[in-house]
């Protein structure tokens, strides 16, 4: 079944937002300067792929004004960034840092230290000119402000009033303004309202005693507490919009559908390659006994969710350099991408275990304490596995002397046979054949990962027991959160896309026929098996093994 499979392009996911908490998210990017920006730069490269040459044309092409475009980008970056709040519990708004030697950094510390420099000379006039250091009060006045909640009424009676600029004017304006008492009022009230991981950075504020290096730290300090304030409205959501995320994320999909009708052109050829090569499997094992050809009565049927299913598992072998993303999934591919790295890990480890335990005695891979302690020391040396100074052939070497030692050991401590040379020189060699995609263990172990991927998918994850195919027992635990993870991720993007992928192959009902085992027009194939999961909540039952 895995060696149908394709391969895909990986980008990074984006970020989204909900219907009915739009507000809540666009006071919190208005709280982080720049964040906005920094997001929609993400969705823009992430959301890109470098081979849309090679993408299909389901209607003709049309020209889209400014405004479309931007009204769909705007769509685009809000859907991402609720799904993202979602999807990812650890979600957070980071402050924008320019790259170093940048043109953009430089331009801003040069704007920066003009307006500063600027700001230094006023005040060093005799009498000082207070024009610019009171509009910077008032800026701060605002962001202190926006950081109360409707409860606050004391303290934002407190800022009004101290902060009162009409009479900040006045005594500038009589020679009675003293700017450090303010300062020391806007500390501490900034120590008052901040999180207390800024308690270090307001209470270094007391230490400067200028007063332009002051009101600089001031508003550095303030971004950060911008951004903490953003985070904190994200986490006070993000209950809201799990529960509003679905139909919120559908409307928003079907508004750029609209304005852009060939947004589901890569869905659509996705969902097309996954019929035919899932039909293909099924005929091929439909053939009976001597290749005669099979009569029209004796031809497989697929289901709508078998389609889709299987979809979802090439996408655990997509082409990452040739392929652009389906674009129901693309705010997920960073995701899935990670999904595929770690099915190759998972697949390199069984296939060492299953190896190992195959060569050693028989009574070897019984002793838990053994074949824990041999898949951690295998676990670790692959840990580093898809960074580009990762070697796979020359840790596999290293991990084949080690797996020899830790047998050689536990069966002298078993009182067993030891290792003879030749076995030890056969368990190196098979295990250094593991790095060759196309060695046909590695090979069988994808295939049973991906078989169980697939079986467990289909049964809907409602009252079944897990049930490891050959060889999968060593690596049971990691398959379980391996599934986990898949699973809910497949679960989540279904209960979104089921709608736009029922729309899809009933339009292509004609073409789509003869997967579906029906020679009638008239029959539908979505009076087969349609249970797609509503919920994102899976059980787990008992776990049984099978070697």
């Amino acid at each position: 079944m895995s060696e149908n499979l394709d391969k895909s392009n990986v980008n990074e996911a984006g970020k989204s937002k909900s219907n009915d908490s739009e507000q809540g998210l666009e006071d919190a990017e208005d709280a982080v300067e720049g964040a906005d920006e920094a997001l929609q730069k993400a969705i823009k490269s992430d959301s890109s792929s470098p081979q849309r040459v090679q993408r299909p044309h389901s209607s003709p092409p049309r020209f889209v004004t400014v405004e479309e475009l931007l009204e769909t980008a705007r769509g685009v970056t809000n859907m991402a960034l609720a799904h993202e709040i979602v999807v990812n519990g650890d979600f957070q708004i980071k402050p924008v840092e320019l790259p170093e030697n940048s043109l953009k950094k430089r331009v801003k510390e040069i704007v920066h230290k003009a307006f500063w420099d600027c700001l230094s000379a006023q005040l060093s006039e005799d009498p000082p000119a207070y024009d610019h250091a009171i509009k910077l009060v008032g800026e701060i006045k605002e962001t202190l402000l926006s950081f109360l909640l409707p409860g606050h009424t004391r303290l934002r009676n407190q800022i009004t009033e101290v902060l009162d600029l009409d009479l900040i004017k006045q005594e500038a304006e009589n020679g009675a303004l003293d700017i450090s008492k303010l300062a020391e009022f806007i500390i501490g009230m900034m120590g008052t309202l901040c999180a207390p991981a800024r308690d270090e950075e307001v209470k270094k504020l007391k230490d400067i005693k200028e007063i332009v290096p002051l009101f600089r730290e001031i508003f550095s300090v303030l971004d950060l507490m911008k951004v903490d304030m953003a985070n904190f409205a994200i986490s006070s959501i993000r209950p809201h919009l799990m529960q509003q995320s679905v139909e919120y994320e559908r409307k928003k999909f079907q508004e750029i559908l609209e304005r852009q009708p060939n947004s589901l052109d890569f869905v659509t050829q996705w969902l097309e390659e996954a019929s035919e090569d899932l039909m293909t499997q099924k005929y091929k094992h439909a053939l009976p006994v001597g290749g005669a050809a099979a009569g029209s009565g004796d031809m497989p049927r697929l289901s709508p969710v078998a389609v889709q299913n299987y979809a979802y598992l090439k996408l655990l072998k997509w082409d990452h350099l040739q392929r652009p993303f389906p674009e129901t999934v693309l705010m997920d591919q960073s995701r899935f991408h990670e999904l595929q790295l770690q099915l190759e890990q998972l697949t390199v480890l069984g296939a060492v275990l299953l190896i190992t335990f195959s060569m050693a005695a028989p009574g070897i891979s019984s002793q838990a304490d053994f074949a824990e302690k041999l898949k951690m020391i295998v676990k670790i040396l692959l840990t580093d596995m898809h960074l580009p100074s990762f070697h796979l052939k020359d840790v596999l070497t290293t991990i084949g002397e080690k797996v020899c030692l830790e047998v050689s050991s536990c069966l002298s401590l078993c009182g067993s046979s030891p290792f003879t040379t030749d076995k030890e020189t056969v368990l190196k060699g098979q295990i250094q054949a593991v790095a060759s995609p196309d060695d046909p263990i590695r090979r069988i172990m994808e295939s049973r990962i991906l078989t169980f991927l697939e079986t467990y998918l289909a049964s809907g994850h409602q009252n079944f027991f897990f049930f490891f195919f050959g060889g999968l027992s060593p690596v049971q635990r990691e398959l379980f959160f391996f599934f986990f993870l898949f699973a809910r991720l497949v679960n989540y993007n279904k209960i979104f896309f089921f709608f736009f992928f029922d729309a899809i192959l009933r339009k292509r009902w004609i073409s789509f026929g003869k997967f579906f085992g029906s020679s009638n027009t008239d029959m539908s194939p979505w009076n087969c098996r349609t249970d797609y999961p509503m919920s994102l909540h899976i059980r787990f039952p008992k776990v049984s093994s099978h070697v």
